[in-house]
């Protein structure tokens, strides 16, 4: 009874999932682990959110059979699900504003409709929008949360010039907070450690380690599909048919936006620009 009264956490994965692997399900798994370890969370659900096609990344396939392959890799989870609205949008959108849309679904879903004012709702994210200090900012009533998942490489591409803007890295780690799986290579203590800004919300970045080493990603599995080698037990059964069935990931599909710039450097050279 002691776990039920737990503040209740919403997992959530964005990226590209080009394809979804093994390794992608396996996060989830570990960031529940370790967040119920500590004793103070209870992981309730966890959602995959494929980026868009307007994202322009070199060899990203058209998001309806990553969002379908996620749904298919899914299946068997009976807590982990899979949301298309981010890859439904015509534009690229940036991660801090696909956060903010789930944690708006969350609250009445994840709270009840009674006690939520859905009049008043709208004005009140937008209050809580612009508070950027601590953790404790934007929590639901009964204490839920909803924390971005991801790997250390994500943790490291903040400081990468021009991918993130500095308002949108503080609005994730400051007001939801990150549960950071880390890789053979990345130190991401280190990394918060250099930053100031993770540093200051270093409380809010749960870092998680992997001591079952799991190599797989997703450029190693488009590397061997278009080399017609197998990636069966790498990839979840239904999405190995499934890439076989549509004919995915061929040299061809890499060269897929390879003379284009990434959506967010286009974005935010241009704003800098001005």
């Amino acid at each position: 009874m002691a776990g039920q009264r737990l503040p209740k956490v919403v997992l959530l994965a964005c990226g590209s999932f080009n394809p979804i692997t093994n390794m992608h399900l396996r996060m989830f798994e570990l960031a529940r682990d370790h967040l119920q370890d500590t004793g103070h969370y209870r992981v309730v659900r966890g959602i995959i959110s494929p980026v868009g096609d307007s994202y322009k990344k070199k060899g990203l396939i058209e998001a309806h059979h990553r969002v379908e392959m996620a749904r298919l890799a899914s299946e068997s989870s009976d807590w982990i699900t899979v949301d298309p609205w981010e890859s439904l949008q015509p534009e690229w959108v940036e991660t801090a504003k696909v956060v903010r849309h789930h944690y708006g679904e969350l609250e009445p879903v994840e709270q009840g409709n009674d006690e939520v004012d859905t009049v008043k709702y709208p004005k009140k994210r937008k209050i809580k929008e612009k508070c950027l200090e601590g953790s404790s900012c934007h929590r639901g009533r009964d204490g839920s949360r909803l924390m971005l998942l991801c790997g250390a490489d994500v943790l490291e591409s903040f400081g990468i010039p021009n991918l993130w803007k500095q308002e949108d890295i503080a609005d994730i780690v400051g007001n939801y907070g990150l549960v950071c799986i880390s890789r053979t290579g990345n130190d991401p203590h280190k990394f918060i450690h250099q930053s100031d800004m993770l540093w200051k919300h270093r409380k809010n970045i749960h870092v998680v380690r992997e001591w079952v080493t799991n190599e797989i990603s997703a450029t190693q599995m488009r590397r061997a599909l278009r080399r017609g080698q197998s990636v069966r037990y790498l990839l979840p059964d239904a999405v190995v048919d499934y890439i076989k069935e549509h004919c995915l990931y061929s040299a061809e599909s890499e060269q897929k936006n390879a003379d284009v710039v990434l959506a967010p450097l286009q974005r935010y050279k241009s704003a800098s620009s001005i």
